[in-house]
């Protein structure tokens, strides 16, 4: 092979991928199936150029879906994955691809089917079944994260995969973040970490969900959401009320944003709950400076936030009594302690 066809080989293919860019209308071409024909290229004014490997690729797209319709699988898995992987620029590749990740889906092969989509999109991202193919991989991930447990071989069931579902949302989020599926994605990592007891990686799905896509008729159901697992970090009054404080937040959030929401009244009972916690716990502090430091300042500090936290509560009206007493205690009265109820222990 000398030099001067080297280059006039080179020099044609790249007067056609020129042309080619220029004219994408045009030049976009078909693949058809038929039983009598086998696959042939239709349409666009290169179908006839598919290149050097164009004849050893279509024997091999031939071969696998007759398989295929033949009800032989295995043999067509085969024959697909060597047009993806010894052809990748031919025509016939994307095809290929496509349906090896089908033929995979159906034997519940459910990562080899996901990697088979996600080569497609990597190497062909124009390809024209972008969206449905990207509603595939959605589907695996459910089943995934619903606890779908993967074949292995397509003949045996492994071990379910729900780590492996939220991964997979996430591949659909870099593929198509603008997409029908985002939001849905979003909301389903979310609810695979809360399935897995991962709160703060659910707090920060979520927490994306409402800032990416805040128009989207899932976002009351991740404000709420965002509420509710913020909510479910809390331990208690003796504890830290950071979580309480993000609570409140986001079931206010909710309540000004969504007034006629269907579920306004199990946000408010989740907001009276979180500022009941928060109001107990300033009176926590409160008691203790009051009661063990003799720190009055500090008392009325907090037997003030108490009352701010909730002031329509009982532990509100605590806190003004409570407020009482201090005052009395600083000017050098005596306070009248709360009798306690006794109690009787039976043997």
């Amino acid at each position: 092979m000398t030099l001067s066809f080297l280059f006039r080989r080179l020099f044609l293919g790249l007067l056609v991928a020129t042309f080619a860019a220029c004219l994408p209308g045009r030049l976009s071409a078909e693949l058809v199936w038929t039983p009598s024909t086998g696959w042939r290229v239709e349409g666009g004014v290169l179908a006839g150029v598919a290149g050097p490997d164009s004849n050893k690729a279509l024997d091999l797209m031939n071969k696998a879906r007759t398989a295929e319709e033949n009800g032989s699988k295995g043999s067509a898995i085969r024959a697909y994955q060597k047009v993806a992987k010894k052809y990748p620029n031919s025509i016939y590749s994307p095809e290929a691809l496509y349906r090896l990740g089908h033929l995979r889906l159906n034997r519940k092969q459910y990562f080899d089917a996901f990697e088979a989509f996600q080569q497609l999109l990597g190497r062909y991202p124009n390809t024209k079944r972008f969206n449905e193919v990207v509603g595939e991989q959605y589907r695996i991930a459910a089943i995934l994260i619903d606890g779908g447990r993967p074949y292995i071989w397509g003949l045996f069931p492994g071990f379910t995969a729900r780590t492996r579902g939220i991964e997979y949302f996430e591949y659909v989020l870099v593929n198509a973040p603008y997409g029908d599926y985002a939001p849905l994605a979003n909301m389903n990592i979310a609810r695979g970490h809360l399935n897995l007891n991962n709160t703060e990686d659910a707090i920060n799905a979520l927490d994306r969900m409402i800032n990416n896509y805040p128009q989207s008729l899932l976002a009351p159901d991740a404000y709420l959401r965002l509420a509710q697992a913020n909510a479910s970090l809390v331990q208690g009054p003796a504890y830290d009320q950071a979580s309480t404080l993000e609570a409140i937040t986001y079931y206010e959030d909710f309540m000004i944003l969504f007034p006629n929401d269907y579920k306004i009244s199990e946000a408010a009972k989740g907001l009276d709950s979180m500022k009941k916690l928060l109001a107990e716990s300033k009176m926590k502090m409160a008691d203790f400076y009051f009661y063990k430091r003799d720190n009055y300042v500090a008392a009325r500090v907090f037997y003030n936030e108490a009352i701010t936290a909730y002031p329509e509560s009982d532990v509100a009206k605590k806190a003004k009594v409570q407020l009482t007493a201090v005052e009395a205690k600083a000017a050098g009265k005596p306070v009248e302690k709360t009798p306690h109820k006794k109690r009787f222990l039976l043997f």
